[in-house]
């Protein structure tokens, strides 16, 4: 398991004791074996990954690479394979591994290269990852000289699929941890960055979430947030009555009008609209690490603009805002 120590120490060191206090009974209730049927195999797995000889930390460029194929010792690379294929489905990514490319359904370093260069450098910062899938950018987060990133994600395989990263990584500044946001005490107030991304859309209550982002944040620090939006006037936002794109727990999907008077009215300044993409069946698909139906699976064979259900087609933005 990985030790907290240092997550512990740096939640004080900024004022986040609140937190600290409670952070390690939350762990451990996360991690008791009687809450996942698969946690202790997950767990066992990771434990007897043999130690290997770690070359190079890549976290900077658009595959997040740990080792090389040279430096498996006394694992073959069939072996490795076989180890990651066990936490598959593989969303977020890609990675390197000792040689071993997982390709993801998703192409994260797609979303990270359209925000990276609006962001406040990261330099020196403590950086929280609200939803934050297996880390990926969290990693990329690190890599862009962040002092501590935390990510939070209440999905078990996530948190182990980071959890398998992270053994093979070695000692790092970044933690993923098994909880949600709701779990994070109130009136903490002690990041310089939160990042929430993917996840508004997936929130009963999006305001509530927005006021949840800001009550984690410092005076003066920056939230950036991306969601999928609607096309429409400051009054537009899309409420499925069943699905959307195949996901059952979509609940409101503004348009940019929308969402930033939402931001606005929860307290936010200078906010501004960084991008508006279309999601394309190329930045999420099928591959041979996620072999379930993707999002081409999922949108109107006879019109790209739709979804099945007849919704618009997803598009994402990507939002900042200051505390």
């Amino acid at each position: 398991m990985i030790d907290y120590q240092v997550l512990y120490q740096t939640l004080r060191d900024h004022g986040a004791d609140i937190w600290a206090d409670i952070l390690p009974e939350q762990l451990q209730s996360a991690f008791n074996p009687t809450r996942h049927g698969q946690l202790t195999r997950w767990l066992q797995t990771i434990g007897d990954l043999p130690e290997l000889s770690l070359s190079q930390r890549v976290f900077n460029e658009d595959t997040v690479k740990i080792g090389t194929a040279s430096a498996l010792g006394d694992i073959s690379r069939e072996q490795l394979t076989a180890v990651l294929k066990t936490f598959s489905p593989w969303r977020k990514g890609p990675y390197d591994l000792f040689g071993i490319v997982i390709n993801t359904e998703w192409r994260s370093d797609w979303k990270w290269n359209r925000l990276k260069a609006h962001i406040s450098p990261l330099k020196k910062r403590l950086v929280l990852d609200v939803g934050c899938g297996n880390g990926y950018h969290g990693w990329r987060m690190l890599g862009a000289g962040a002092d501590l990133v935390v990510g939070i994600d209440p999905l078990m395989l996530n948190v182990m699929q980071f959890h398998l990263i992270r053994k093979l990584a070695g000692d790092t500044r970044h933690y993923v941890l098994p909880m949600g946001i709701e779990q994070i005490p109130n009136g903490l107030k002690a990041f310089d960055t939160v990042f929430s991304m993917g996840v508004l859309y997936h929130r009963r209550s999006p305001i509530d979430h927005l006021l949840e982002l800001k009550d984690c944040l410092r005076s003066g620090g920056e939230l950036i947030l991306e969601s999928l939006v609607v096309d429409g006037g400051p009054n537009e936002v899309l409420l499925p009555e069943h699905r959307y794109a195949h996901m059952r727990n979509v609940w409101f999907i503004p348009s940019c009008e929308a969402l930033q008077g939402w931001l606005k009215r929860c307290g936010f300044s200078n906010i501004r609209l960084v991008d508006v993409t279309v999601t394309t069946p190329e930045e999420q698909r099928s591959t041979d690490w996620m072999d379930f139906k993707s999002l081409k699976d999922f949108l109107d064979p006879n019109d790209r603009n739709l979804t099945l259900e007849g919704h618009p087609a997803p598009k994402r933005a990507i939002f900042i805002a200051e505390k």
